[in-house]
């Protein structure tokens, strides 16, 4: 992981690789941004014609690299595009903060330490700049002949240190801001390593254990229930998905309790560690990256982990539904009637609506303990990322503000998002002539019809939403902003700003 530091040092005397300055989009060119200013002195003021000269613009994503002036220890300065320059007295947004940050990270790769001298007004910029840093650095690697020596010949490490110059190292708020953005970048890329390991090392047994692992790390309680656990405890949907593979379901519950807290959230992930869509199995093309089936267990797992490191003043419960979706001999068949854990019964029509049953049953189990609210995260549909794109996720839920409360985390922590609505009359698509209920519905609306499902087994009376990430889970595309390629983790963050702001008596 990259280290990250404050320094009041000043640029031209700090030894590093480079020095990462930010510039802005001008109405008559580009604008060398605040922070840049020992940069811009060494360059007679004139580091804006330069920039320009080379092509540079300011436009959001933009990387100029050009030779330090003389006198600076840093060999090299790389300039990042911040957008449009801000109206006068806004201050940057701290997203264009975050993406730069990310990029130069990356552009960085190999390096072993970059004083990042971008604009920096408060602890708040600090800590963006710092988790776009981390998240923009992230590799994985640990399948590639590199993997175990990143010096090796083919391979480049991930940029070392990132100095945040400006930075108050002895200010309360900077060094907090500093050690959330580390916490929460450090679980958030754990997840993106879960959802990016081959199903062939990670299952419902191993990642159970990582879960194990890493709960008696951070002083977190864990329980797991194991095939015959669950047998015993009726988790109809969760055996059902998980019968056709020779790697046994688990249901893993994660507990971390504080004793200032007021609140309880219990956050719920989809954990299918492989989707083959079952005896429904999926066309050929669809089946590569289904790896990533497990995205929202991995969030769940992630921001509880979070939550926890950051000692947050609430008490958070993670329920990870693992399964793997396999076709054999002993696979639920299309038609199948399963008995979910809350009793109800489920007529199966299509075995590739999987993460639908899983999750059922975990919102049952989350709905006994009464807690304050549910949350669960599921890359649950195609026809979400047909509705909205493979960057942005859906919110659904049973209470209006409360969903307008997760889009505006979202939104103020840089993760695309829109509320989606839950028409009831879709619900009658859903009648069965044999069980409670059918797990799929109308094809229009399909994810709205599964959102609609999940709120049939959310205990009375408790507020729910459900993130839909199917989208913005797993980037197939190139790297942007601080977002690799594979494993985005997604969900994350809004999670842990959904605890903080339940934490701080934000959310009523």
């Amino acid at each position: 992981m990259t280290a990250l530091t404050l320094s009041t040092a000043a640029a031209p005397g700090l030894r590093a690789d480079a020095i990462v300055i930010g510039v802005a989009k001008g109405a008559k060119g580009p604008v060398v941004a605040p922070g840049a200013e020992a940069v811009d002195k060494a360059y007679d003021g004139k580091l804006a014609g330069v920039l320009e000269t080379l092509g540079a613009s300011g436009a959001e994503g933009e990387v100029t690299k050009l030779p330090a002036p003389s006198g600076f220890k840093a060999p090299l300065v790389l300039a990042v595009g911040l957008g449009a320059v801000p109206e006068k007295d806004a201050g940057y947004d701290t997203e264009a903060l975050r993406k730069a940050a990310g990029i130069a990270a990356r552009a960085l790769t190999g390096s072993k330490k970059a004083a990042f001298a971008l604009p920096l007004t408060d602890a708040a910029d600090a800590g963006a700049i710092g988790e776009g840093a981390l998240l923009g650095a992230y590799s994985f690697d640990a399948y590639k002949d590199n993997g175990k020596d990143p010096k090796a010949k083919n391979g480049k490490a991930p940029l070392a240190e990132v100095a945040l110059l400006g930075g108050k190292p002895r200010d309360k708020a900077y060094k907090a801001a500093v050690e959330r953005a580390v916490a929460v970048s450090e679980e958030l890329n754990r997840a993106r390593d879960l959802v990016n390991t081959p199903p062939n090392d990670l299952n419902p047994e191993s990642f159970a254990a990582i879960a194990q692992a890493a709960a008696k790390e951070h002083g977190i309680k864990v329980q797991v229930l194991d095939v015959k656990a669950l047998e015993k405890g009726g988790y109809g949907g969760i055996l059902g998905v998980g019968a056709g593979s020779a790697a046994g379901p688990r249901l893993v519950k994660l507990s971390y309790t504080s004793s200032k807290a007021k609140k309880h959230l219990a956050f719920v992930g989809k954990g299918i560690t492989y989707d083959s869509g079952g005896i429904s199995l999926k066309p050929a093309g669809h089946n590569e990256t289904m790896k990533c089936d497990m995205s929202g267990a991995a969030a769940v797992f992630a921001a509880v982990v979070a939550a926890a490191r950051l000692g947050l003043e609430v008490n958070v419960t993670g329920w990870l539904a693992l399964a793997e979706n396999m076709p054999s001999g002993s696979a639920t068949r299309p038609g199948d009637v399963l008995r979910m854990y809350s009793g109800k019964t489920v007529e199966v029509l299509n075995t590739d609506a999987e993460g639908r049953l899983v999750l059922a049953d975990a919102l049952w189990a989350a709905s006994q303990e009464k807690p304050d609210a549910i949350v669960d995260v599921a890359t649950l549909t195609g026809a979400m990322v047909l509705a909205l794109g493979n960057r942005t996720f859906g919110i659904m839920g049973n209470d209006d503000s409360f969903r307008t409360a997760l889009y505006e985390a979202a939104q103020e922590v840089g993760e695309p998002a829109w509320p989606m609505p839950l028409p009831e009359h879709l619900r009658k698509g859903m009648d069965s002539p044999t069980a409670d209920i059918a797990n799929m519905g109308e094809r229009m609306g399909g994810g709205l019809v599964a959102g609609l499902f999940l709120r049939e087994f959310v205990g009375e009376g408790i507020t729910w939403a459900h993130l839909d990430i199917a989208g913005p889970a797993f980037n197939e595309g190139g790297p942007f902003g601080y977002t690799p390629k594979g494993g985005t983790g997604s969900g994350v963050r809004t999670l842990v700003r959904l605890a903080e702001l339940t934490a701080a008596g934000d959310l009523g």
